[in-house]
């Protein structure tokens, strides 16, 4: 029996993902996802384009068409979660519904576990 994805994607991410490697400058094999030491909470998302494929201990998660690499020291702070991105008139940014989250800070950009 298959594991579930270590997170999932909705359409939107999916659209917006694809999106971004038809625009990119180079190649790319996808998105790069990682958590980073910062902000009030203490962690912060992370992404980059993926020029490459997977590094070693990266989990790969492919979704019709839209590639996610998640960084091997992030995996545990992603698990369970969902990836979004949402657009309005001001902003537009992928998102998280993270599971593992305590607590966010009040601008949103960082979390704690």
């Amino acid at each position: 029996m298959a594991l579930p994805p270590p997170i999932t994607l909705t359409e939107a991410a999916v659209a917006r993902i694809k999106a971004l490697m038809a625009r990119a400058d180079k190649p790319v094999a996808g998105l790069r996802v990682g958590v980073s030491t910062k902000g009030c909470s203490g962690l912060s998302y992370k992404i980059d384009y993926a020029e490459d494929g997977p590094r070693p201990f990266e989990e790969v998660v492919s979704q019709d068409g839209a590639t996610v690499f998640l960084e091997s020291n992030a995996v545990m702070f992603l698990i369970g979660s969902q990836m979004d991105f949402k657009q309005d008139k001001l902003s537009a940014t992928f998102s998280f519904a993270n599971p593992n989250e305590k607590a966010r800070c009040g601008c949103g950009e960082s979390f704690s576990v």
